[in-house]
């Protein structure tokens, strides 16, 4: 029996797999796996990047880059999307993301050799910014090729387990990022990490490009694609008729706001925004938080496969929207056990120690910088976002016209200088990074015998299993959505909207509320606003797919 004859029937009963079909999934992740890897590792090593790419001491500066590399990234996958779901839809799946793979690879290599802002002066920042806006146009054809080219080689009822093990790939790449990057630090001195070590990860990429390659070039193109350019029905303009066609260009829309977006902003919380509160709100340190969240996804991983086994039985829209629903309404709450499980005497302070700021509103400003290009000058702002950096509550009372910023704690008058009063309310009881009182185990260990550490794992392992809820259907969803003429560039675009926009702009998005709100907790309300309304538009108009025939 052909591949493509085991898709064809809209009833066929569920068989094993064949050792062809595993062979196409081991092949697909383990490129894909390693894609995110070269991807994250900007994020996770960003503190190296600027101190090597970015000249002189100021840390604004330096963050400033850190926050526009990586978000060029995210920024440009969608574009990615189209240039290369066009070539997918025209030229084959297979080698479409066995180019992706290479530019990503290649540019990984390139940023791991890249000579230092003393030996190449502006050329250093400008070259690594280059490659990061590669590494996003080859994430963006990576993923919608990986996706279709499994999910057009599984037979009908099968679909969503055979792409469950596509959508454990950003995942694991982040785990394994983390896991070399651990490694390396606990093998040398930090000096010796910060002066070359940091540089290791990404000079490996190139032996990850070569097993990726070596491996995805024993494939065979889809069957579903092979047929349709038997057939001669493939499109020769498929950007025109996926986005110019009112008919294809709704379903994209309605798998952006019924499934992606609230998809892609449960992912970003349960992993990277947890990772960022832990280490920029919490002031843990990096190597326990770095511990405790790759625990946290080693433990959720085979969950990605169990949604999307279960996607198979029950639908795929259950699912992701109940994943979308239950992470919502939870998310408070876990966030906040969370933040008193860690650093319980930085909860502790939001209570006892009260900080207002009366400014003149006209002063004040809404602090959202997505990509870290804005400067900020007015008093108002330059003391909120520091208060915020240092996570410390505030109060914003407004003051009269033209009134200089004024600031107490506890009703008392206090500095408004801003390191003034940050040091004031440390006095107060906000406790600085390296307190005693945060949750500190930096060996696998005394992380694994410590009940707290235990207690922020579980927590953490509650945050990613709604990660796998949302994430494990989702690309069996978006196959099943478009036809097969369309499909690369129609599922590719909406997912890397979603994710690469409102997921990959969440970290900044949520700092900018809390910076302007005052509350550590508030910038939650991006993640829960996002994914509520992906409830209730999916439930509304996402339609059912799990029984569809996608040779159609």
């Amino acid at each position: 029996m052909s591949m493509a004859s085991h898709t064809s029937g809209a009833h066929a009963a569920p068989r094993p797999m064949s050792k062809e079909e595993r062979k196409v999934i081991i092949a697909s992740s383990a490129g894909t796996v390693f894609e995110w890897y070269d991807f994250y590792l900007a994020g996770s090593l960003a503190a190296n990047i600027a101190q090597t790419f970015v000249p002189g001491d100021n840390d604004t500066a330096k963050f400033i880059f850190v926050l526009f590399g990586f978000a060029a990234g995210f920024a440009v996958r969608p574009f990615g999307a189209l240039f290369f779901g066009r070539l997918g839809d025209m030229i084959g799946r297979k080698y479409t993301f066995l180019v992706t793979m290479v530019v990503m690879g290649v540019s990984t290599f390139l940023v791991g050799l890249l000579p230092s802002f003393q030996t190449i002066g502006y050329a250093a920042p400008v070259i690594f910014i280059a490659c990061r806006l590669l590494q996003g146009l080859a994430l963006g054809g990576e993923y919608g090729g990986a996706a279709t080219y499994v999910a057009e080689h599984a037979p009908m009822g099968r679909r969503g387990f055979y792409t469950s093990w596509i959508q454990t790939t950003a995942t694991v790449g982040l785990f394994l990022s983390l896991i070399v990057i651990l490694a390396l630090r606990l093998s040398m001195t930090p000096e010796a990490f910060a002066a070359w070590g940091w540089r290791v990860p990404f000079l490996l990429s190139i032996i990850l490009l070569g097993f990726s390659i070596w491996i995805r070039l024993q494939l065979a193109e889809s069957p579903a694609f092979v047929r349709m350019k038997e057939e001669g029905t493939h499109s020769k303009a498929p950007l025109k008729e996926a986005f110019g066609n009112w008919a294809n260009a709704k379903i994209g829309l309605i798998a952006l706001f019924g499934g992606t977006a609230g998809q892609a902003v449960v992912w970003y919380t349960g992993q990277f925004y947890a990772l960022f509160f832990l280490t920029q709100t919490l002031k843990m340190d990096g190597t326990t938080a770095n511990l405790v969240i790759a625990i946290s996804l080693l433990l959720g991983t085979p969950f990605f496969i169990l949604f999307g086994w279960l996607s198979d039985k029950v639908g795929r829209k259950p699912i992701l929207l109940a994943g979308c629903l239950i992470a919502a309404l939870t998310y408070f709450p876990l966030f906040t056990m969370l933040a008193n499980t860690v650093n319980p005497k930085l909860i502790a302070a939001t209570q006892n120690v009260k900080v207002t700021l009366t400014s003149d509103p006209a002063e004040c400003s809404t602090l959202f910088d997505p990509v870290g290009v804005r400067t900020f000058t007015k008093p108002c702002d330059v003391v909120r976002r520091a208060l915020a950096t240092n996570s410390i509550h505030y109060d914003l009372v407004s003051g009269p016209a033209g009134s200089p910023l004024k600031a107490m704690i506890n009703s008392a008058d206090a500095p408004a200088g801003t390191a003034e009063l940050v040091a004031a309310a440390q006095a107060a009881g906000y406790p600085k990074a390296g307190d005693a009182t945060i949750l500190k185990k930096p060996s696998f260990g005394e992380v694994l015998s410590d009940s707290r550490s235990l207690k922020a794992i579980g927590i953490l392992f509650i945050l990613v299993l709604f990660v796998t809820m949302v994430y494990g259907p989702i690309a069996a969803l978006l196959v099943e959505l478009f036809p097969t003429r369309i499909r690369y560039s129609g599922m590719s675009l909406p997912y890397h909207i979603g994710n690469g926009w409102f997921g990959g702009f969440l970290p900044p998005t949520a700092f900018a509320i809390v910076a302007a709100s005052g509350n550590i907790f508030s910038g939650l309300w991006y993640p829960i606003i996002v994914a509520l309304g992906t409830f209730v538009i999916g439930l509304l108009f996402l339609p059912e797919t799990k029984n569809r025939d996608i040779l159609n």
